[in-house]
C-alpha cells in the first residue's frame, strides 16, 4: 500500500465420443525425489509426470479427464506419507470440531447422509463409524495441520495465480461416501492408500459455476470406470459429473482431493474489471453523466429503449477500451486471492522479516517473495474535498494465517486486525517504479523510474520494512 508507505484496508451442441481415458506410466529415478519444488512450474509438470505441460493445458485442461496411474512404490510410499487414519487420531486430540473440520457421511440409496454428531470429534467413535456404520471421514482443508500439504497447496496456488483447497476422504471397504454429484471447481485427486473405483459421465453443465447433485437415473452409463491405486493421479474439469467408491475386500481407501479455480473465469474477470472502465469512461464521456428517465427505478419493467440506450453505452465503452489502449484493472478478484491464499512455505517465521542493510540509492536491490506480491490500481477511498485520484496498492500473503486458510470467516470472528490487508499503498506516480522492480531481477536503485530522489528512497524503504526488498549481495 507515500512514499515510505503505509498500511492498506482491506476491501451447437453435437454430442461427441469421449475418448478412453489417457493411461501414461511415470519413471522415477531412484533416489530422486518424487516432486520437484524449484518453482510452482517445476512442481506441476512433475505432479502430472510423464504428461508435458503444453500437451496438458492443449488437450485435458478445462475439456477432459486424465488418469495417471504409476507402479511405482517410491511415489507411492510419497502419497501415502501425506495423509493416515492416524493423522486423524493426533487431529482429535487437538481439537477438531464435527461439521467445521471433518464430516462423517455415506451415500445411501442415491442420498448423502450426514451422520456428524455434537461438538468435539471423538476418535474412538469416528472409527467406530467407519467400520462398523461404513462411513466416510471428510476432512477439511488439512494443509492447515500437515506441512506437506501446505508446501504442495502453496507451489499450486503460486502456479495457477488461484486459491487450492483440498479435503481427504477416508472411505471403508464396500461403501460410497458421496453420490453423483458435480463441482465448481477444476479437480486433481492423489490416491494415498487402498483402492477407489471411480466412474465419470458426460457433463450436464461444462465448466459449471455451482456444485449441484445429479440423480443416477438422469446421467446415463459413465464415460469413464476405472480403479486408482496408491500413486495413482486423477485430473477432471468442473462440471464432470462423478462417484467414487471403496471397492469390497480394500479394507479402506484414502485419496487427496485438491481444487482450484473456482470463480476463475473469463465472466468473472469482467464482473471484477467493467466497473472501473465505466467510471473511467464516465470521466470524460458527457453523456454516461447524463441522468436516467424519471422514476426509471421505480418502473415494473425496463423495456426495450433502455436495452438499446445500454447497448449503446456498451460498444462505445468496448471502442474506447481498443482505441485507447486503455489499462484494465482488476481489484476483487486481486484482494480477494491474495488475502485468503497460504503464506509461503517457511517453518521459520523469522524469514518473513526485513532482511540485510537498510537499502539506499547506491545499493543494486531486488524483490523478495515476488510470488505473493501482486499490485492493484484503485480509486483512493480518503474522504476529501479534492477529485478522487487513483493510487497503487501493494499487497501480499507473507503474514497470512495458514491455520484458517480456505476456512472463511464469520462476521463475529472479523476485527479490526482481520479486515486490514497486508501490504502498503503508494502514490499511481511509483506504478512503473514498481512494475520495474518485479519485472527485474535485480535493480540498480538510482535507475527507478521515479523523478525524486527522495520518492525512490521512500519506495525502497517502504518496501524493505514490509520484507519485500532486500539489497543484493554483489557478485
Amino acid at each position: 500500500m507515500p512514499n515510505k508507505g503505509r498500511r492498506a484496508k482491506q476491501r451447437d451442441g453435437q454430442e461427441e465420443e469421449e475418448e478412453d481415458v489417457p493411461v501414461k506410466q511415470m519413471k522415477v529415478v531412484n533416489g530422486s525425489a518424487p516432486l520437484c519444488f524449484d518453482s510452482p512450474r517445476d512442481f506441476f509438470q512433475s505432479l502430472i509426470s510423464p504428461v508435458g505441460l503444453d500437451e496438458f493445458f492443449q488437450h485435458y485442461w478445462e475439456q477432459k479427464p486424465l488418469v495417471l496411474h504409476r507402479s511405482d512404490p517410491d511415489l507411492a510410499s510419497y502419497y501415502g506419507s501425506l495423509f493416515q487414519l492416524s493423522d486423524v487420531k493426533q487431529l482429535c486430540a487437538r481439537g477438531l470440531r464435527y461439521a467445521t473440520d471433518l464430516n462423517v457421511c455415506r451415500c445411501v440409496d442415491g442420498k448423502k447422509k450426514v451422520l456428524n454428531k455434537a461438538g468435539k470429534v471423538k476418535f474412538n467413535q469416528l472409527k467406530k463409524d467407519l467400520e462398523e456404520r461404513r462411513a466416510t471421514i471428510q476432512l477439511h482443508q488439512p494443509q492447515r495441520f500437515k506441512d506437506e500439504l501446505w508446501r504442495i497447496q502453496e507451489r499450486l496456488e503460486c502456479f495457477f495465480g488461484s486459491l487450492v483447497g483440498s479435503n481427504i476422504y477416508i472411505t471403508p471397504q464396500a461403501s460410497q461416501g458421496l453420490p453423483p454429484h458435480y463441482d465448481d471447481v477444476e479437480v486433481l485427486i492423489l490416491q494415498l492408500e487402498g483402492q477407489k473405483h471411480w466412474r465419470l459421465y458426460q457433463p450436464t453443465v461444462p465448466l459449471a459455476r455451482e456444485y449441484s447433485l445429479e440423480p443416477e437415473d438422469r446421467i446415463g452409463p459413465p464415460t469413464h470406470d476405472f480403479i486408482l491405486q496408491p500413486g495413482d493421479l486423477l485430473y477432471f474439469p468442473r462440471g464432470t459429473i462423478h462417484q467414487a467408491d471403496t471397492p469390497a475386500g480394500v479394507e479402506r481407501s484414502t485419496h487427496l482431493t485438491l481444487s482450484t479455480y473456482q470463480n476463475t473465469s473469463w465472466g468473472d474477470f469482467m464482473l471484477d474489471v467493467i466497473p472501473g472502465c465505466v467510471f473511467d469512461c464516465m470521466s470524460r464521456d458527457r453523456e454516461m453523466r447524463s441522468g436516467l428517465p424519471r422514476n426509471l427505478l421505480t418502473a415494473p419493467g425496463f423495456g426495450p429503449n433502455v436495452t438499446k440506450r445500454v447497448c449503446e453505452f456498451l460498444r462505445r465503452l468496448a471502442d474506447g477500451l481498443e482505441q485507447d489502449d486503455h489499462e484494465l484493472r482488476s481489484t476483487a478478484m486481486k484482494r480477494d486471492f491474495i488475502s485468503h491464499r497460504l503464506p509461503p512455505y517457511l517453518l521459520d517465521q523469522a524469514e518473513l522479516e526485513p532482511a540485510g542493510k537498510l537499502p539506499s540509492l547506491e545499493d543494486t536491490v531486488c524483490i523478495r517473495f515476488k510470488e505473493h506480491l501482486l499490485l492493484t490500481v484503485e480509486p483512493s477511498q480518503d474522504n476529501t474535498d479534492e477529485a478522487t485520484e487513483l493510487v497503487v496498492f501493494v499487497l501480499h500473503s507473507l503474514k497470512n494465517k495458514r491455520e484458517t486458510h480456505m476456512m472463511g470467516t464469520s462476521d463475529e470472528e472479523d476485527d479490526e486486525e482481520d479486515v486490514v490487508s497486508q501490504g502498503l499503498r503508494f502514490p499511481s506516480s511509483h506504478l512503473a517504479a514498481l512494475k520495474q522492480l518485479l519485472s527485474g531481477e535485480r535493480i540498480p536503485a538510482v535507475q527507478l523510474q521515479l523523478l525524486q530522489d527522495e520518492d525512490k528512497v521512500g519506495l525502497l524503504l517502504g518496501l524493505w520494512s514490509e520484507g519485500l526488498l532486500q539489497v543484493c549481495q554483489t557478485p
